[in-house]
């Protein structure tokens, strides 16, 4: 068995070379030097034939027939690392990024959030249950919806739906494979892929809460549902006033959180370092003077900071700490 995807991502994703040695400390062989469960899953061409992914982009909202059924599908084989990516690859081909010009940069609203998916697909390959043979993986994409089915439920025998996803301890079905993918830089060992998910959603600019992520699962299967994030957007025209309400809407959100995020780190900036400049600030943070001008006259106002002694020679007092991030 070959394992060039394996080494050269592994260079990639870590910048150290494979060695001889990992063949063994990452579970890729046993004592005895014969190839692993694991091993054969992740080679380049692996002879486990049922390891398969099959990726759909059907025409409309669900795979009923009609003049086109599908737009377009194709079935993945190979090592494991192969199929992330050709899964990743094949989800970016098939969505679409909207993007708003502001005074400042621009705002990017994809369909999917490139983390989520690649967390969603990640689980998907790490937690199947191998040994249901005759079953794949599958990424159904739909105009409103991106499926990620899945053989094996939750390792546990729980169901998904009726955990706290927030709180959910890992355990693994296929440990080998999981930490394989950990020193690859893939997913964290802390089982916090759920909270990923969730989290790279709300950063989203045009989320809403109804387009929070989807996790069920019953003793044979796992599905996960990511919303299309732009589904609910209008770019045809056919409904220009509402499209322009709504784009309003996330430019002021988004514009919001941009401040609030400047506000915060203005703060810390003077807390570690009274004396710092305001030219020393707009550096750091990327952003114009003036910019920074602008919210340290709101937080003056607020009487969160204060300006102790002259412009030149002077320092900042930080009187509210409270809110602060972590």
């Amino acid at each position: 068995m070959a394992f060039t995807k394996l080494k050269s991502v592994y260079r990639q994703r870590t910048g150290n070379q494979f060695e001889a040695s990992d063949y063994a400390s990452f579970g890729i062989i046993d004592d005895e030097g014969k190839l692993t469960n694991a091993g054969a899953l992740l080679a380049d061409e692996s002879p486990i034939r049922h390891s398969r992914l099959f990726c759909t982009r059907w025409n409309g909202l669900d795979k009923a027939s009609g003049v086109v059924d599908a737009i377009d599908d194709h079935e993945f084989s190979g090592g494991l690392i192969n199929l992330l990516q050709d899964g990743t690859e094949f989800v970016a081909n098939h969505s679409k990024k909207a993007w708003k010009k502001i005074p400042d940069g621009r705002i990017e609203m994809p369909e999917y959030p490139e983390r989520a998916v690649l967390e969603g697909i990640v689980n998907a390959l790490i937690h199947r249950n191998y040994l249901e043979v005759g079953s794949e993986i599958h990424i159904d994409m739909f105009d409103d919806r991106l499926e990620i089915y899945s053989p094996g439920g939750m390792f546990d025998g729980t169901r998904v739906q009726d955990r706290d996803l927030m709180n959910i301890p890992s355990r693994r079905r296929n440990p080998v494979i999981a930490d394989i993918f950990s020193r690859l830089k893939y997913m964290d060992r802390r089982g916090s892929g759920f909270k990923k998910i969730i989290g790279d959603y709300r950063q989203q600019p045009q989320y809403e809460e109804h387009m929070k992520p989807e996790f069920n699962s019953d003793y044979d299967q796992f599905i996960l549902v990511l919303k299309n994030l732009n589904y609910h957007l209008n770019f045809t025209g056919s409904d220009e006033k509402t499209t322009k309400k709504t784009m309003k809407k996330i430019v002021i959100k988004t514009t919001r959180k941009k401040n609030e995020k400047n506000i915060n780190e203005i703060i810390n900036m003077m807390l570690k370092n009274p004396q710092i400049t305001v030219k020393e600030m707009a550096e750091i943070l990327g952003i114009t003077v003036d910019g920074v001008r602008y919210h340290i006259k709101k937080l003056k106002a607020s009487g969160r900071i204060e300006r102790v002694g002259p412009d030149r020679g002077g320092s900042w007092k930080v009187n509210y700490q409270e809110k602060l991030p972590r």
